[in-house]
């Protein structure tokens, strides 16, 4: 994607080299290099040690730092580890291979920590195709569990869109597809068996096993507790999953005008099983995922391989972000609008990576076995080629640097949150254009859960990436209308944030908005009566301790505070915190004019 500034204002030219760079774009290429280990340790690669997330950054930029990490291969090893940390009074925190979450909960406090990573515990431990069940060990990551679940004729039903998440990671953050069919779309309410390993006392020699079942009615708290537990009451083990027997799906998308987006999202859900939303803003367009449940003897063997997930050029992804901080830099708005049209309206020409036979897209609909269509991320399993090709997020080479709002709102009231929405867009045409080349926002349908840091009511998640300066004091274009959605949804609408995504202000008070925060903390504290597991991090997450937004200056521009005085932006480049522009409550960051401050 790459704009005038680089190839000048021929517009015939223009479009020809962006065309060309977007059908690069959509190349599958077999050779990639994976993402390499969050973990990083300068002493024989167990201590010393520093970790991160995929995208190689925090939301405040900090570096989280641990004494060591340990790598456990086998359940034993793993109660081994936990007993001999909290003998000594250890604080830990675990970690997964992919490390994908964009908070700190990996975390552990100062620089003693312990980090026991699942990377190894990666086993596919037991399959009862009569009853319809798979145990894994908590390292094994969403593909696996679906790849092997096909092998005997089942499916896990609802997933992520993006494979390469551990199911111990996924759960503890509450991740989920999109339905609001059956138990919903988290994956966590689809456990019927848990087994974590907590600190213990001396009588447990300092390590207890507890298994967590939903058929025994004394496990019903626990269980409920530890399905979403941000990590903080100890390392899951093993889950148990209940699944279905496998199926083929129907799927089309059809794209409208999205002057009644709000009528159609509160009732869409309802009508598809798999249903979700695509939106454009500035484009005043929504694509509808039309995506049904049909007979297995319906012909189609269709693949969802979708395109930004795939294996990219590094020198292709590297020529994308200089012209995104050439857009941010010039402010131009009509440079990103355009490229944003054309980034869109290619990956819907290309349907956004649907083939009707794995390798070629002919038409709506597209036919297949469920496992074929739920999940995807291709970029992740290729063998290494020196950074030819890469995630397009690899922090390793210059590409994709984003932030990541993601919340959930009542679906009672999303009609009139994504009215205000229209507001803003009528009144700032151009400013959602940034959040287009990211594909707009992604709407999926989640459903109550039981789960105490579960979802609370059913709702339509928001996701929204946009754009993320290297420099932390260099506010976005636009940067005011990012802010006032963000506190609309979280303040307004009391919108609930996704655990393992968002930037630090949408967690400010946010425990006060689980009904059931006095259970989660009564097996917390039972669990974890030291505090082993959790972090300063956590405790601010779950309001045990003040500080999850930071007063100072410019901490406003990476969602670190909401701004209450002028410092909180930057007033030398001409942005000053003002009151929203619909949400009158709102206090962003807005560009007023540079002239005064020269």
């Amino acid at each position: 994607m790459a704009i005038m500034l680089l190839f000048g204002d021929q517009h015939g030219t223009f479009r020809h080299l962006l065309r060309s760079k977007c059908l690069l774009l959509l190349v599958f290429i077999v050779s990639c290099t994976p993402p390499e280990d969050p973990i990083n340790c300068l002493s024989s690669n167990t201590s010393s040690c520093t970790i991160t997330n995929s995208y190689g950054m925090f939301p405040d930029r900090s570096v989280c730092k641990a004494a060591n990490v340990a790598y456990p291969t086998t359940e034993q090893e793993l109660i081994s580890i936990v007993s001999t940390a909290t003998k000594a009074k250890r604080k830990m925190k675990v970690a997964t291979r992919f490390s994908h979450s964009i908070p700190k909960l990996v975390c552990p406090d100062g620089e003693d920590g312990l980090l026991i990573s699942t990377k190894y515990l990666n086993h596919v431990l037991k399959i009862d195709a009569q009853a319809m069940t798979m145990t894994v060990e908590s390292g094994v990551t969403l593909r696996q569990i679906i790849e092997e679940a096909a092998k005997v004729g089942l499916a896990l039903p609802y997933a992520p869109y993006w494979w390469g998440l551990t199911i111990g990671g996924l759960i503890g953050t509450g991740a989920h597809g999109s339905t609001l069919w059956s138990k919903g779309s988290s994956v966590h309410d689809y456990v019927s068996e848990l087994k974590i390993v907590s600190p213990g006392g001396r009588l447990n020699n300092y390590a207890k096993v507890r298994v967590l079942n939903e058929n025994n009615d004394q496990d019903h708290q626990d269980l409920d507790a530890a399905k979403v537990s941000l990590g903080v009451l100890g390392v899951i083990s093993q889950v148990t999953l209940k699944l279905q027997p496998i199926f083929k799906r129907s799927i089309r998308y059809m794209t409208t005008n999205d002057s009644d987006l709000g009528d159609q999202a509160a009732s869409f859900g309802h009508q598809h099983e798999f249903a979700d939303i695509v939106w454009y803003p500035s484009q005043r367009k929504a694509v509808y995922r039309i995506d049904d449940r049909i007979s297995s003897n319906t012909s189609g063997n269709g693949l969802y391989d979708y395109i930004p997930f795939r294996s990219t050029s590094s020198l292709a992804v590297s020529l994308i972000r200089t012209t995104e901080e050439n857009q941010e830099t010039k402010s131009d708005a009509d440079g990103k609008c355009f490229v944003a049209k054309l980034v869109t309206s290619t990956l819907r020409t290309s349907a956004f990576g649907l083939t009707n036979n794995g390798v070629t897209f002919t038409g709506y609909p597209v036919i297949g076995y469920h496992n074929r269509l739920q999940s995807s991320g291709t970029c992740l399993d290729s063998l290494e080629d020196s950074m030819i090709t890469s995630c397009p997020w690899d922090p390793r080479i210059k590409g994709e640097f984003f932030h990541q709002t993601t919340f959930s709102v009542g679906l009672s009231v999303v009609k009139s949150f994504i009215q205000d929405i229209q507001k803003l867009v009528s009144l700032e045409p151009k400013a959602l254009c940034g959040i287009e080349l990211y594909n707009g926002i992604l709407m999926r349908y989640v459903k109550a859960s039981s789960a105490y840091l579960g979802k609370q009511e059913d709702s339509l998640d928001f996701d929204i990436s946009y754009y993320r300066s290297k420099d932390p004091m260099t506010p976005r274009l636009y940067q005011d209308v990012l802010e006032e959605i963000e506190q609309l949804a979280v303040f307004k609408y009391g919108a609930l944030p996704h655990w393992g995504k968002n930037r630090n202000v949408v967690f400010d008070g946010v425990i006060n908005k689980y009904k059931n925060a006095g259970k989660f903390f009564k097996v917390k504290v039972a669990y974890d009566p030291l505090g082993l597991f959790s972090s300063e991090w956590t405790d601010q997450v779950l309001s045990l301790k003040a500080g999850v937004t930071i007063d100072r200056q410019g901490c406003a521009l990476e969602g670190l505070c909401i701004c209450s005085q002028d410092s909180h932006c930057t007033p030398g480049k001409g942005y000053l915190c003002k009151p929203g522009k619909v949400y009158k409550d709102a206090r962003v960051c807005t560009f007023t004019s540079s002239k005064k401050f020269m």
